[in-house]
């Protein structure tokens, strides 16, 4: 998902705040290009952790299979 950023209000509010224009519209170019691309939406939470649950389920099933399997071999071993 694109987050959208908006320099010119971030640059009038800076100059509001008495930084220089120049400076304004280098510190919401830098936010821009720096800061924006790493920002995670709810939306990237929510997709990570429905796909780590996933994994989690399967590595838990296949070690209860494994389990199983291991604990059946055992007691046919014990039970000829």
């Amino acid at each position: 998902m694109t987050i959208s950023f908006d320099t010119l209000g971030c640059v009038i509010r800076l100059e509001q705040g008495g930084i220089s224009p120049v400076h304004a519209k280098a510190q919401a170019e830098a936010a821009r290009d720096f800061i924006m691309p790493e920002l995670v939406t709810k939306s990237d939470l929510n997709i990570a952790l429905e796909l780590l649950t996933l994994r989690l389920t399967v590595r838990m099933g296949a070690f209860f299979f494994g389990t199983s399997i291991a604990a059946i071999a055992a007691i046919v071993k014990l039970f000829p």
